[in-house]
Order: structure tokens, then C-alpha cells, then sequence
């Protein structure tokens, strides 16, 4: 159900991505949409935000300078946790098996009405 001015329920949006500009325009925009947003800049960082955090979305990106996002993505798995998971990526390397794995992909750049629509749970397959 729609909040106040048919808004969605704010969630809480991990951003896994090592560019900085990136998670500040990830932020900002969410921001301004009432959602709260984390930031992690290595696996490590995002790790430990996951275990506090429990968020709801997690915006992942694959390549998280010489660490592979994908690592995250089966952590989270075997934990079982509810969290909807979007990849994010520079590349087209994302095949059917993987887009299986996760709720969304969406290439960079990307257009900031695409980032609204993952966030919210709108089908980004």
C-alpha cells in the first residue's frame, strides 16, 4: 500500500558499489524518495551492513574494483535473507542463469526512474 501522496513504504537500500560518485547519486536520489540508504564501498563494508542492517533492497554492483560482487550475492543466499537483490553493471556479461539469481539488473549508466523502479519491486528481469 501507498504511504502519504501514493508513495511507497520507504525501505532501507544497501548500495554495494566501490565508485563513490555512484552511491551518492544512488543516495540522493533515494533519499529525496524517503528511503534510507547505506553505502559500502568493498565486500567487507557491505558484509557488515548486511548482518546489522537486514535492508531490504541491495543495489550490488559485479565488479567491485578487484573484489567480485557476486561473492556477496551467494553469501546472501545461503543466508536466506529476504533482501531483494539488483546487480548492477558496466558489462553485459550478465546471462540467463544469473538474471535467475536476482530480482533486477540494471546497466550503467543507468536512467534514475530504472533505480526508482527497482527499488520499489517493480520486475527489472
Amino acid at each position: 500500500m501507498g504511504g502519504e501522496g501514493g508513495r511507497t513504504h520507504s525501505k532501507t537500500v544497501l548500495v554495494v558499489d566501490d565508485e563513490r560518485s555512484l552511491r551518492l547519486l544512488c543516495r540522493v536520489n533515494l533519499e529525496l524518495e524517503g528511503h534510507r540508504v547505506l553505502e559500502a564501498a568493498t565486500l567487507a563494508e557491505a558484509r557488515a551492513l548486511v548482518e546489522r542492517e537486514s535492508p531490504d533492497v541491495v543495489l550490488l554492483d559485479v565488479h567491485l574494483g578487484n573484489e567480485d560482487g557476486l561473492e556477496l550475492l551467494d553469501e546472501l543466499e545461503a543466508l536466506d535473507t529476504p533482501s531483494r537483490v539488483v546487480l548492477l553493471s558496466g558489462t553485459s556479461e550478465i546471462g540467463p542463469e544469473l538474471r535467475a539469481r536476482v530480482d533486477g539488473v540494471i546497466g550503467k549508466p543507468f536512467d534514475l526512474k530504472r533505480l526508482s523502479a527497482a527499488v520499489s519491486g517493480a520486475t527489472l528481469r
